[in-house]
């Protein structure tokens, strides 16, 4: 098939798919927000009053309901390379995480620390898989360095992976830096895509790091 069919294969299927319908309905910007919804529903990880650090937030989605359910007492603080429109009780910095000013300006705004660190980041994906497997363990690692530094004790860290190769040895990474490990699969990721999100709650003592900046590739 034509690139060009492949294009217009993809656009009948999101147009029918019935998580892009309930986002319009709902206003949310992605549908990407059904995941959260339903891993926040199983798993209760945004609390009323907590603060929220949402990586590779754009365009929205995972910020626009973490901002509904942590309230007013809350705090959600997104970070994304690319520009978001603003979100009413959210807090957006554009910039690379990594990168020392932005690191610096993150902290800023984190005097007490997270609640949740969560990363729905997904590399550029060429169709390779020897490609785009280790990009995307690259970005989950990032999350996690990330999560260390600023996590509360009781804290937890929600992002997302990809089955392959590599997967085993993160979800181990994880389980030797929190006290209690969780992978899902939401019903709102398509049954074709390989994504799966892993959770680490209560990091571990030997883990957890006064504040610093992530190290850059």
């Amino acid at each position: 098939m034509s690139r060009r069919g492949n294009t217009r294969r993809w656009l009948q299927q999101h147009v029918a798919d019935p998580y892009v319908r309930q986002a319009q309905a709902h206003g949310y910007r992605s549908r990407a927000s059904f995941k959260l919804i339903e891993i926040d529903q199983r798993d209760r990880l945004l609390q009323a009053g907590a603060t929220v650090v949402d990586l590779g937030a754009a365009p929205g989605g995972w910020s626009q309901v973490a901002s509904e359910r942590v309230g007013l007492r809350g705090r959600v603080v997104a970070v994304d390379l690319l520009d978001m429109a603003p979100l009413p009780g959210v807090e957006f910095i554009r910039g690379d995480f990594t990168d020392d000013a932005v690191f610096e300006q993150l902290l800023g705004l984190l005097p007490g620390g997270a609640d949740l660190v969560m990363s729905d980041m997904a590399p550029n994906l060429t169709g390779v898989r020897d490609v785009d497997q280790p990009a995307a363990l690259y970005l989950a690692e990032l999350a996690l360095d990330f999560a260390g530094r600023v996590l509360k004790p009781r804290g937890a860290l929600l992002v997302k992976c990809f089955e392959g190769a590599g997967s085993q040895e993160l979800r181990a990474l994880f389980a030797r830096r929190f006290g209690q490990v969780a992978v899902r699969k939401p019903d709102a990721s398509r049954d074709r895509s390989r994504e799966h999100y892993l959770i680490g709650r209560g990091m571990l003592p030997t883990f957890s790091q006064q504040p610093q900046r992530p190290e850059s590739p």
